[in-house]
């Protein structure tokens, strides 16, 4: 169901921090020309969380009809709050997007039996669920029985976004869990060996900026051509590990800046990138194969 290249959709803003819908027409147009299989709408990377209903639906409204069809769209609607998360849900279904990215609730560190009820609540709205694992921003670690649990008694969850550091744990769910569900990778530093692990595709913060290499790594993949995905990652990898030399999404909104699309204004919280990292970013972008470039 979910397989290939899925950009996480960065959101653009002017420099009065409202939604630049100019810069959004032309970030979607560049990623479906790269050849991604799918978008990511209101995510971590769009900064969904500094974002009201009306903006939210104001931005699924434009972007859904410039898509039009033409790939695959996952809608963000997970928080912390159970009930805030149907709500999101229901007004994400109104779109009728192919599935729903719903995070483990953070900061409450859900117990077992309260997450299972928190996705089973979700399942029962009817859309595609997308599991998204992230405890370095959650601060809660899904242990693999737990995962087990889940996919059994909510089968709306059709993959998983793995977004954790623990290589061990990943490939123990990966080994159990990869041949059930769409594995689908969030680290963009580590796809080759996600793809390794049986993934089926990634969701990709980097591919704002990198759309047409992480196309090219998954479709060498995908021919047997293991030596053509690392030559391609390699060239990448500088650029992608640039993209989170601060916080995701500030440097990716940099370096689209520096490509001509929509401007680097992340909203409070989050704040500009330092004078000192913006220019290690221009000095690596400068040295990047542009062919692997938006």
């Amino acid at each position: 169901m979910f397989t290939g290249v899925y950009t996480a959709l960065a959101t653009p803003f002017t420099t009065e921090g409202k939604i630049d819908f100019a810069a959004l027409e032309v970030l979607l147009e560049k990623q479906i020309k790269s050849g991604i299989d799918g978008l990511v709408l209101l995510g971590t990377t769009a900064e969904a969380a500094t974002m009201d209903e009306a903006e939210k639906d104001e931005l699924l409204c434009a972007a859904i009809k410039q898509i039009n069809h033409r790939v695959k769209v996952i809608i963000g609607t997970g928080t912390n709050c159970t009930r805030t998360m149907l709500k999101n849900t229901e007004a994400a279904l109104k779109h009728n997007p192919d599935g729903v990215l719903i995070v483990t609730p953070y900061y409450n560190k859900p117990n077992p039996s309260g997450l299972i009820e928190h996705y089973r609540q979700a399942a029962q709205l009817g859309a595609p669920i997308v599991l998204y694992h992230i405890p370095g921003r959650t601060g809660l670690k899904l242990p693999p029985a737990v995962l087990k649990d889940l996919l059994e008694q909510v089968p709306q969850i059709k993959a998983v976004k793995e977004s954790d550091y623990d290589m061990s744990q990943v490939t123990d769910t990966a080994v159990h869990f990869a041949k059930k569900i769409n594995y689908l990778c969030g680290n963009d530093d580590l796809f080759p060996q996600y793809l390794a692990l049986h993934a089926s595709g990634i969701i990709s913060a980097a591919a704002n900026v990198l759309a047409p290499a992480f196309v090219k790594m998954h479709a060498a993949w995908q021919k047997g051509n293991t030596e053509q995905t690392f030559s391609i990652f390699s060239k990448a990898y500088p650029l992608i590990k640039a993209c989170y030399t601060e916080t995701n999404p500030t440097c990716v909104k940099y370096l689209l800046s520096r490509l001509g699309v929509g401007g680097e204004t992340v909203r409070l919280p989050l704040g500009p990138v330092s004078d000192a990292h913006k220019k290690q970013v221009d000095e690596i972008l400068q040295s990047t194969d542009k062919s692997l470039l938006i």
